[in-house]
């Protein structure tokens, strides 16, 4: 069982995935309390599902692309057998995850879109650096920037864990409170190897519209 918060289908708004279309499955809870958080009705709502239920919701909407997202998904230990049933059934399974909890268990079929939380975000000590070590070529680390002091510390991030040559390294900044342009700039005079990203979604619909 778990305990699910809203399964819908839409567009994916973040990652290289970004502009596809994707059925979303957002479980309940979450450890962490990111000043930005935009998802607070994740942290205790929603209802126990069985995974099969859980795939048979997925199957109905039609898209091969599923995202498992919260919350954190992690918290819940049968997250982990829902990704792998998943891609058992061919679905390209994505996982947000906010990088505080193990990833070395998640099934390898699984591309991990992972949090590394910025100063700004006030959940910088919660990072489990270690994750790094388990992730893969194809998976992605993203950084969601609030300021310039937060810019400056993800470079020394990248260069201290040699981001760019483990996986795909994504800037994001936090909607509304800094202006694209100003990490776009930093990107384009520092030459780095990094997609910059904006939530498409908060774009497409209003930002408080929730199934989206």
């Amino acid at each position: 069982m778990l305990k699910v918060n809203e399964i819908y289908a839409s567009i994916q708004g973040e990652s290289t995935f970004a502009g596809l279309p994707c059925t979303f499955v957002r479980l309940t809870y979450c450890n962490l309390r990111c000043s930005y958080c935009d998802t607070e009705y994740a942290f205790y709502e929603g209802a126990e599902m069985p995974v099969e239920e859980i795939i048979k919701k997925v199957q109905q909407y039609g898209n091969n692309l599923v995202e498992i997202t919260g919350g954190e998904p992690l918290v819940q230990p049968m997250s982990l057998n829902l990704m792998t049933e998943l891609a058992n059934r061919g679905y390209k399974v994505l996982l947000e995850t906010g990088g505080s909890l193990p990833v070395e268990k998640v099934d390898p079929r699984v591309h991990i879109i992972m949090d590394i939380k910025t100063p700004y975000s006030k959940m910088e000590k919660k990072n489990r650096y270690e994750n790094i070590n388990f992730l893969k070529l194809t998976d992605e680390v993203k950084f969601v920037l609030g300021s310039q002091e937060d810019i400056t510390w993800a470079i020394e991030k990248i260069h201290e864990f040699n981001l760019t040559n483990k996986c795909k390294v994504l800037f994001s900044p936090v909607f509304g409170t800094i202006k694209p342009v100003e990490i776009v700039d930093r990107i384009v005079q520092e030459r780095l190897p990094v997609r910059f990203q904006l939530q498409l979604h908060k774009f497409i619909w209003p930002v408080e519209q929730k199934g989206v």
